[in-house]
């Protein structure tokens, strides 16, 4: 019951900031003990700066929340399957397990500029620690990549 929970959470933040036209329809939540530490979703176009994902903004929230770049004991919900430098620094922040939604197959179908690199295969070759669980609220989730290639905004892939 909680995924869906914080998978609707993450959800709701990445439509906040893709019909605001920040950036792309993406959103992720950090949850430590049951609740939700940080939020955020994708300002690539808003900053014009390829590494504000949305998983890389709530990291940073969540480390200057607790005062530490230490995230043991959280759980981090993405919306779509996050690339290599977003898997890394979830990795590097320790958190203990990740959900998505979507794959990063689906984004890169609508012809976002992806890597093809699974965060299943960086975790093997890596040998990181992190829980990978994917396919969360799959179907809400590929509704929102709908709903993006609706929106009369300037989309940079």
């Amino acid at each position: 019951m909680g995924r869906e929970i914080f998978m609707r959470a993450a959800l709701e933040e990445a439509r906040r900031g893709m019909t605001a036209g920040e950036g792309g329809p993406f959103g992720a939540v950090i949850i430590r003990d049951g609740e939700i530490l940080a939020r955020a979703h994708n300002t690539v176009l808003k900053d014009n700066d390829p590494t504000h994902h949305a998983e890389m903004a709530a990291i940073s929230r969540a480390c200057a929340k607790v005062g530490s770049y230490d995230l043991s004991g959280c759980e981090i919900y993405s919306t779509t399957e996050p690339c290599p430098m977003c898997f890394s620094a979830i990795h590097w922040a320790r958190i203990d397990r990740l959900f998505f939604g979507t794959g990063i197959s689906d984004v890169k179908a609508l012809g976002f500029n992806e890597l093809t690199l699974s965060v299943r295969k960086i975790k093997e070759i890596g040998r990181s620690p992190v829980i990978v669980e994917g396919g969360v609220l799959e179907d809400e989730c590929v509704s929102l990549l709908e709903e993006w290639e609706t929106l009369p905004i300037k989309k940079v892939y």
